[in-house]
């Protein structure tokens, strides 16, 4: 059966249509009353301008000294971009491009949206007095394109391009940006009413019949031209995004596409659509939720988790290929590193797509000339890297936020994924010719960091992420989140020189005995994990940073006597502060915190919770709350129509890594089974799970009992399970051989490439 979801309009505002994109570029469709509108983007629509070189400035000593001062400005100076030209904007950021709109005329209503998921198709219906018809969307998962076709008894009266300039001309002119040239020579067009008196060029409308290629150029000062043209013949309508050193070679690029897209036919792009979403849902994993939310939760965000990264795209941004087109993007839809890209991309590991991830490493491949020099300017040594917290596509540091831009735990997680990405794919290349050397230099920065004070090492100047912003004293020694990295990362560190029989540091050891695992505060037997020395938790924070060690860097082990209490202490007191200033992305990591402390009532609660509140009535994933009384986290009053909405991509894929660990989890290099699944849910299963040592995991839990486990062995080792059957033993029954009895409360198995094993209940 096709999995489809479907959409109620009015859709009255962007974020809340439906989605539909490759990784590259991407199309939202929504609207009202008789009129679609399809508001399209690129994720790769950059003003490269502005932003901060790291120069000799941003020195740990200097960074010290202006702290040990009280200096506030000096430290503020050593971050603050240079001021810009008159004409020049201070950061660089990605660019909205704007939409088209069909206007079906009088007497017409949009009903009902339908989205397959497994085709990747979008069907709009619309009704005309008695009659129901659709209008069908595909977007092509290769090209910067998309179709549209219509019924002959519904052709649209008007076809309208409404480029962003409309919205934010002011402040495009304002950075030397140029209005766009509107394409189409029959200046005798109509222009609706509505649009007299806007800034920027009046909308240019087409009649529904019309063959000449219409849209806009839109030029950049630094970059290449943009052009969004679209052309209509007979029932379909074909629509480009392209670029060309100028307005002619962007529009004849655009024209190309543009046609061949009406020569394939709207029946051949889907179906060649069709075929690459058969073979992206083939391998990916799956489940069955008694929970219909949560399965929405899963299924919309693996699909969009595909638009997101196609690995034939531009690695995900904060917003990805959507857009709005009535604001430049917050937050410029750059790469924040703290949590965000992460975020984004955790679907890719339990998910089963781990191929998703390669434009990534990709990108971060083209920028380790960067990353040097910033580790050279920081630390002054040649064999270490560090990567700031919010950089563009080409890992210029956005600058302004000294916290962020110091926060080396952006890099020690970036380390720890491609460790994790080798650890689910076994890709041995991959370790030795990429993670290794990140690894081990981004932990040069840390050993560098690091002081001996007696028989222990301290960080003695450490951020704990957005922790009071970035005030004076929005810093201390040994902050709880950098000490996990530190610890994740030398002990992936340790793996990996053993795998690849490189030497190992003899100071990995050192700091792994030495270095304390997290910031304590509170008197003996009952103390909890600080932000850092001396400060605790002391009110509701997004960021769940202090708890890292639990998840996601899996640094503290739950069965060590010492860290039992400790954790638990320290959940409890996270529980008390509440989520009164928490955003969206912050509650899919709760979940995930409570899975793995086997609280999974409240596991599943704060992913009800999520949607409910984080999420607007289209599904779109919101930074803000929807309405005000859960946080105040930019709660917005007023017409629900006309605000303009903060959409991120990292809380709709956070959920979706939620939903994987409830069902699976990885601690300790141990596979868990249901651990955050509720007690009462009656039968709950996954399929084609990827987990720890490449093994891909299938298993049912009914009334209450796991039954038998699948496991395939991708590239041969020792599969570890806690056991599901607690107090019972377990049976392997492999593809040849002997059945063979387990006990105890971790189940290991050892399987060569390619072998199947059923592990079933004694």
């Amino acid at each position: 059966m096709a999995r489809t979801y479907d959409w109620e309009f009015p859709l009255p505002r962007t974020h809340t249509g439906m989605l539909l994109g490759n990784g590259t570029f991407g199309a939202m469709v929504w609207g009202e009353s008789g009129v679609l509108r399809v508001t399209v983007a690129r994720a790769d629509f950059w003003d490269h301008r502005g932003g901060l070189s790291w120069d000799g400035r941003q020195s740990y000593a200097n960074i010290r000294r202006c702290l040990a001062a009280g200096d506030e400005a000096g430290l503020r100076a050593l971050f603050q971009r240079p001021d810009p030209a008159p004409g020049e904007p201070a950061h660089p950021t990605v660019l909205p491009m704007g939409r088209v709109e069909l206007d079906f005329g009088r007497g017409a209503h949009l009903t009902t949206g339908t989205l397959n998921l497994d085709e990747g198709v979008a069907t709009v219906r619309i009704r005309r007095g008695r009659r129901e018809l659709t209008v069908r969307i595909a977007l092509d998962m290769e090209h910067p394109a998309l179709c549209v076709q219509v019924p002959a008894a519904l052709m649209p009266k008007k076809v309208r391009c409404r480029p962003a300039w409309e919205d934010v001309g002011g402040q495009l002119a304002s950075i030397s940006f140029e209005p766009p040239e509107m394409l189409g020579t029959d200046r005798s067009d109509r222009t609706d009413q509505t649009d007299q008196g806007r800034g920027g060029p009046a909308a240019h409308e087409r009649g529904a019949r019309a063959a000449a290629l219409c849209g806009w150029t839109q030029m950049r000062p630094a970059d290449p031209t943009l052009c969004v043209a679209w052309r209509q013949e007979g029932r379909e309508l074909a629509l480009a995004a392209e670029y060309g050193p100028d307005a002619e070679a962007a529009r004849s690029a655009a024209g190309k596409t543009v046609a061949g897209a009406l020569r394939a036919g709207f029946d051949a792009m889907r179906k060649r659509i069709a075929r690459w979403w058969a073979q992206y849902w083939r391998g990916a994993a799956r489940v069955e939720l008694p929970n219909a939310g949560l399965q929405f939760i899963h299924d919309y965000g693996m699909y969009k988790f595909a638009g997101l990264t196609n690995p034939n795209g531009v690695p995900a941004t904060l917003q990805g290929p959507w857009i709005e087109e009535y604001q430049l993007p917050p937050w410029s839809s750059d790469y924040h590193f703290n949590i965000n890209v992460q975020m984004c991309y955790w679907p890719a590991y339990h998910g089963n797509r781990p191929e998703h991830l390669r434009p990534l490493w990709e990108m971060l491949r083209s920028w380790l000339g960067v990353l040097r020099r910033n580790a050279k300017v920081f630390c002054g040594i040649d064999d270490a890297l560090m990567l700031p917290h919010a950089v563009d596509d080409r890992g210029t540091c956005m600058g302004g936020f000294w916290t962020g831009s110091i926060d080396h735990g952006c890099t020690a997680w970036i380390a720890t994924m491609m460790f994790r990405y080798w650890r689910y794919t076994g890709d041995r290349a991959f370790l030795r010719d990429t993670a290794w050397p990140f690894m081990a230099g981004a932990m040069r920065v840390y050993e560098e960091m690091l002081e001996r004070r007696g028989d222990s090492f301290v960080l003695p100047v450490s951020v704990s992420p957005e922790y009071r912003g970035a005030a004076m004293n929005a810093w201390g020694a040994n902050a709880s989140f950098q000490l996990a990295c530190i610890h994740r990362l030398v002990e992936d560190l340790q793996a990996a020189a053993a795998e690849l029989g490189e030497p190992a540091r003899p100071i990995w050891s050192e700091i792994a005995a030495k270095l304390p695992k997290a910031s304590l505060i509170g008197p003996a037997g009952a103390e909890m994990i600080a932000l850092w020395d001396g400060t605790g938790l002391e009110e509701s924070h997004r960021h769940h940073s202090h708890l890292a060690g639990i998840a996601p860097f899996d640094s503290l082990d739950f069965g060590d006597p010492a860290w039992a209490g400790i954790i638990q202490r320290s959940v409890r007191h996270w529980v008390r502060t509440g989520a009164g200033l928490w955003s969206g992305w912050c509650v899919p990591w709760a979940s995930m915190i409570c899975s793995r402390m086997g609280y999974a009532d409240a596991a599943e609660l704060w992913l009800e919770i999520w949607r409910r509140v984080f999420t607007n009535e289209g599904g779109g994933t919101l930074h803000d709350v929807h309405f005000p009384g859960f946080s105040v986290m930019g709660h917005l009053l007023g017409d629900t129509k006309t605000r303009k909405e903060i959409m991120q991509m990292d809380a709709g894929m956070g959920a979706v890594a939620a939903v994987h660990e409830m069902l699976l989890h990885v601690r300790r290099g141990v596979s868990h089974l249901f651990r955050g699944c509720p007690a009462r849910w009656k039968r709950v299963a996954f399929a084609d799970f990827r987990t720890d040592g490449a093994f891909l995991v299938s298993a049912a839990r009914r009334d209450g009992r796991v039954g038998p486990v699948t496991v395939r062995s991708l590239a041969g080792g020792v599969f570890r399970l806690a056991n599901p059957w607690p107090g019972r033993d377990a049976v392997v029954r492999r593809q040849a051989g002997k059945a063979e009895t387990l006990t105890g409360d971790v189940l290991e198995v050892a399987l060569p490439k390619g072998q199947t094993a059923r592990i079933c209940r004694a």
